[in-house]
């Protein structure tokens, strides 16, 4: 049976993760069925491709009167809840949506984390054998021939593998969500031999309100409300170049946002000294090293069930993470109830919002996926959706091979009429 199904617009829970894929590194092509062979020749191809990601952004801020472009998206195609991989933040997920592998196969394993070559990983970190054990779709198409352009996504200002987008922009959080829709349709005024066929564009200000204020608050509102008019802007600019009929508009999200709260606090002191600990990435979710010497320690105090946290060696991380096996990933992995935070006494809590990094499977945690334009099926609502499908989709309507990744092109087949 399908994994999607016909839903409403209410968001939907994830009903079971996709069991681990085998090697990232195979350079199979993703797996082509008779339905995608009706898209064989390029003037059936939609022209361009743009692929939009809304950081933070969960599908139940979709109706609720803000998003009056983007509702009318999902009414013209198709929409559905999308599951993120572990750990639910951003660097992770973005690098999930264009290579189509979990993060324990494409290497970015966190926002932060280290390598034992390369030293420490930050989202600045700019060096390519960082992101190197993937391919994501940019590489793919420009090695097929297919030009592209990428306006802010994690990777992109990177060479990997030898490529480079054909156009790309360094990131800049103070450049304004009309700015950067009004810099991609630049790039489809160009001639069209240098023109992109398939384009990204990222905002991040829905993330950063939500975790100033929370998921629920009036600045996280007026954020997402801002985001719909630039695309909008974004869907009025193809319009005045004869180009919206053409286009294929997929948006996506990383993750969603959970409320949180000084009352919800798991104090690290109250476990185990912090000091026994190198602590990698905390707060919705804790990854730690031992120090050198508290070994056992760290054993005994802090691998186990503890209130609203469970901790273990990487080793033992439950299979439906898919997560544990990178040798980036460090040796203890906490997963933290959701809306919960870990903290420590000398860097404690102090203000309600949001964060994210939870368990993939929480309704909070949820990412969004929207496809819009030429082929795709009008009303169609889709249930059991995981990021790593969304770059076989892309692969697919680019008509592009692209490595085998852990999502499946037939998964994204009820999209698409094609």
């Amino acid at each position: 049976m399908s994994r999607f199904l016909v839903s409403g617009l209410a968001l939907v829970a994830a009903l079971a993760v996709a069991s681990c894929a085998g090697a990232p590194a195979s350079t199979a092509p993703v797996t082509q069925s008779p339905v995608v062979s009706a898209v064989a020749t390029q003037a059936d191809r939609p022209d361009p491709v743009i692929l939009i990601s809304i950081d933070g952004f969960r599908p139940d801020y979709l109706g609720r009167g803000a998003t009056p472009v983007m509702d009318g998206l999902v009414a013209g195609g198709a929409f559905g809840p999308m599951r993120p991989s572990f750990p639910s933040v951003t660097f992770p997920n973005h690098y999930t949506l264009v290579t189509g592998l979990h993060p324990d196969h494409h290497g970015i394993v966190g926002n932060r984390f280290t390598d034992a070559e390369l030293g420490v990983f930050t989202m600045a970190s700019k060096e390519s054998g960082f992101w190197d054990q993937a391919e994501p779709i940019w590489v793919s198409a420009e090695k097929a021939g297919v030009r592209t352009g990428t306006m802010f996504w994690p990777g992109s200002e990177v060479e990997i593998h030898g490529v480079r987008p054909s156009r790309w922009e360094p990131f800049d959080q103070s450049m304004s969500g009309d700015a950067r829709v009004d810099r991609i349709l630049s790039w489809l005024d160009l001639p069209a031999d240098q023109r992109p066929r398939f384009e990204t564009l990222y905002f991040d200000i829905v993330d950063s309100a939500g975790h100033r204020h929370g998921p629920d608050a009036a600045e996280t509102r007026a954020a997402v409300a801002s985001v719909d008019a630039s695309i909008g802007r974004l869907v009025e600019g193809l319009k005045a170049r004869g180009l919206y009929d053409r286009t294929l508009l997929v948006l996506v999200s990383d993750h969603g946002m959970a409320a949180t709260s000084p009352d919800r606090v798991v104090w690290i002191d109250d476990i185990i000294d912090p000091a026994a600990l190198q602590i990698g990435y905390g707060g919705a979710v804790l990854t730690a090293d031992p120090a050198p010497g508290r070994e056992a320690e760290v054993q005994q105090k802090l691998v186990g069930r503890h209130p609203h946290m469970e901790c273990w060696n990487k080793a033992d991380v439950p299979a439906r993470l898919v997560y544990g096996s990178n040798p980036r990933v460090a040796r203890i992995v906490c997963l933290v109830e959701t809306g919960w935070l870990t903290a420590t006494r000398d860097r404690p809590v102090t203000r309600p919002g949001g964060a994210h990094g939870y368990d993939n499977q929480a309704p909070e945690m949820q990412a969004l996926f929207i496809a819009h334009g030429p082929g795709v099926i009008p009303g169609r609502r889709l249930t059991d959706l995981d990021s790593v499908d969304v770059q076989p989709f892309l692969a697919r309507v680019l008509g592009v091979t692209a490595p085998q990744g852990d999502g499946r092109a037939e998964d994204t087949l009820p999209v698409t009429t094609h």
